[in-house]
């Protein structure tokens, strides 16, 4: 889950903010008693007038002028037109962009306890934003925020308790700040706060409280929580299984481009679940998948491909996916190309590259497949002399020094 959203959300909040302080304001008859007011120096006006030309109510929408009103009211003390200014200069709109600039009206407007300008000089610390990166810099600022009631801040803090930066990691006080932001209806803590309960980190395990706040957070459109709603529907954890249900939520997030979602309905779609089988519409998603480097999905190409499942039967096209699964340590994609050395299908046998990958497969498996590929193992080496086999085994060491497990 991206931490950038949040900062979207706020810039959706701040527009909504405009708006509302505009909706108080009459059109373009006002507007000469208005720039007469801004012009005598009433700060409120000349940050009236800054609004109207944010947004080109009454007047030709201006971004240079907006900042110039804006900056006269934030010189006497505007907390908002402060505020704002620093937006302004942040995204460089109206103004070249300076973040320095930016963090100065910030920290005017958030010594004088606006929650809008906090939570921006938190972001700032905490992505490194024309200030030196510094975590415990960002939850001071943070904390100030959602003292006040500021819900990014609140779900800030949940993140920044939950990975232990600037804080020690704690999962409670995670879900603490969590539901805080989740209960005035920040998506993003709402969908944090459902996982939270599907992992039982923070509160005890509890998927019918996971499935609550996913779906909270998935009918607003949060691409993760669509994505993992459809896969409690999928699994029945936390609801009754229907599969239907979670080819509509996967569908969801797959269409806003989530890579777990893409998979998972190119799953739906191989196996006829929730769907007619349809292999055509399997490829179509896997290859979304495969080509964003979802290991899953590449083994399933890999497979389609070799054998001829909804596109024409392609052993060169199989081990090209097979292998890029394979490379991310994919355990099925590595015993597959490990078949494909053997019997010489998309690539020239080759009895040590298929003990290869077979060793591969095998350290990375449990249960009957680790006994399926350690048997597969033997078959290769009796294939190869002692020599062979102690250069199979030096390349695979070689790949496991190369590819630390996470």
């Amino acid at each position: 889950m991206s931490r950038i959203r949040g900062k979207s959300f706020r810039l959706i909040l701040l527009a909504a903010t405009i708006l509302a302080l505009l909706a108080t304001s009459t059109l373009s008859a006002d507007i000469k008693t208005l720039k007469k007011q801004a012009t005598a120096g009433n700060a409120e006006a000349q940050f009236n007038l800054g609004l109207k030309y944010s947004n080109g109510q009454g007047v030709p929408q201006n971004y240079v002028e907006a900042v110039k009103w804006y900056r006269k009211a934030a010189e006497q003390g505007h907390p908002f037109a402060q505020t704002i200014l620093g937006n302004m200069y942040e995204r460089g709109t109206g103004v070249q962009q300076d973040t320095a600039e930016a963090e100065k009206w910030w920290r005017k407007a958030a010594a004088q306890g606006n929650a809008m300008a906090q939570y921006s000089l938190g972001y700032m610390y905490e992505r490194g934003q024309g200030v030196p990166q510094d975590y415990a810099e960002a939850v001071k600022w943070y904390l100030r925020a959602a003292g006040r009631g500021d819900a990014d801040s609140q779900f800030a803090l949940g993140f920044m308790y939950a990975k232990g930066q600037g804080v020690p990691q704690d999962y409670a006080e995670a879900v603490k700040w969590y539901r805080k932001a989740a209960e005035q209806g920040n998506v993003d803590a709402q969908s944090r706060l459902g996982l939270m309960y599907a992992t039982g980190q923070g509160v005890p395990e509890d998927n019918a409280e996971a499935v609550k706040w996913y779906r909270k957070a998935a009918e607003q459109g949060n691409v993760d929580a669509q994505s993992r709603l459809g896969l409690m529907y999928a699994t029945g954890q936390g609801v009754p299984e229907n599969n239907a249900e979670a080819v509509k939520w996967y569908r969801k997030a797959a269409e806003q481009g989530n890579v777990d979602a893409q998979s998972r309905l190119g799953l739906m779609y191989a196996t006829g679940q929730g769907v007619p089988e349809n292999n055509a519409e399997a490829v179509k998603w896997y290859r979304k998948a495969a080509e964003r480097g979802d290991a899953d999905a590449q083994f399933a190409l890999g497979f389609i491909y070799a054998k001829g499942l909804g596109v024409p039967q392609d052993y060169a096209e199989a081990i090209k996916w097979t292998r890029k699964a394979a490379d991310q340590g994919q355990a099925l994609a590595q015993y597959n190309l490990g078949v494909a050395y053997s019997n010489g299908q998309g690539v020239p046998q080759d009895y040590v590259q298929s003990y290869y990958w077979y060793s591969l497969a095998a350290s990375r498996s449990a249960g009957d497949d680790h006994k399926k590929f350690s048997a597969s193992i033997d078959a290769a080496a009796k294939k190869l002399n002692p020599e062979k086999i102690l250069e199979a085994q030096r390349m695979t060491m070689e790949w496991e020094k190369s590819h630390p497990r996470k």
